[in-house]
């Protein structure tokens, strides 16, 4: 357990783009609003949850006439993944539902343990946390390990997205992935596109473009944007970029000044 905590959001309050190193779970109290992760927009509203997870690209923003009101959790754990999955949770189903009336609760024991920083309060925190994901658990009619009711080959792919998302930042190749993952390169290349409609390396370029998008943001340099999202060479990188965006960098930076044409580059990469 990290952190605990809650907001009634204003009107339009907007998060992100951004990746998180950690695990993130949201809980609409009250209100409605907007998440966003690859590429799909969920509507949420009370009762309803979101997962953020670690590589993710994600960013949501509360409605104008209902601002959400949320709490939130965030976590770590080498076995996260597999306890998320085995109640439905996944980076392509990062919806979750619970009992209006005992969720809360669950969240808001946990924070005030968090908070107090007594003795035992992580263990008290996690305590709570578990409660959390056994309400997920009802409302989503949790499977044996190995009986789960996702196509087998929609794992392995969401299993390389996950890779991609986490390594993107380094020299990698598709043959790497397929080592690491266990899988004969031509076999991962062919179901990954099957599922996705993109090859291995076009899906590693559409992260590494988002990233950058968010990095020029930030007060580095080009060279510095591009060894951070996995691109030895600033100039190769430059022209990646454009060729994504139809921009350069610093072209992009310089227009980014004005809100409304950024908005214009949103679906570049999709």
């Amino acid at each position: 357990m990290l952190f605990a905590g809650n907001a009634q959001t204003p009107p339009l309050h907007k998060v992100g783009p951004q990746v998180l190193d950690y695990y993130l779970i949201h809980y609409i109290q009250s209100g409605k609003g907007v998440f966003r992760c690859r590429g799909t927009e969920y509507v949420l509203t009370p009762g309803s949850s979101f997962v953020i997870f670690p590589g993710e690209l994600v960013s949501y923003v509360s409605d104008e006439q209902e601002p959400w009101a949320y709490r939130w959790i965030g976590f770590k754990g080498s076995k996260v993944d597999q306890m998320l999955s085995q109640i439905q949770l996944s980076p392509v189903r990062p919806i979750g539902a619970g009992h209006q009336s005992s969720m809360p609760v669950w969240f808001r024991r946990a924070e005030k343990a968090l908070r107090e920083g007594e003795s035992g309060c992580s263990w008290q925190a996690e305590a709570f946390f578990k409660l959390i994901l056994a309400e997920y658990a009802r409302n989503h009619r949790v499977f044996p390990v190995g009986q789960s009711r996702k196509d087998p080959l929609e794992i392995q792919v969401d299993q390389a997205i996950r890779w991609l998302s986490l390594q993107y930042s380094q020299p990698i190749t598709i043959d790497m992935m397929a080592k690491a993952l266990g899988y004969h390169r031509s076999y991962l290349s062919k179901i990954f596109k099957q599922y996705t409609g993109k090859s291995p390396s076009h899906y590693l370029l559409k992260i590494r473009m988002e990233r950058a998008r968010i990095l020029l943001k930030e007060p580095l340099t080009i060279e510095q944007v591009a060894s951070s999202v996995g691109f030895s060479d600033a100039l190769y990188f430059s022209k990646q970029f454009r060729k994504w965006y139809g921009s350069s960098p610093t072209q992009y930076r310089e227009l980014t000044a004005d809100p409304a044409y950024d908005c214009q580059f949103d679906a570049g990469g999709w």
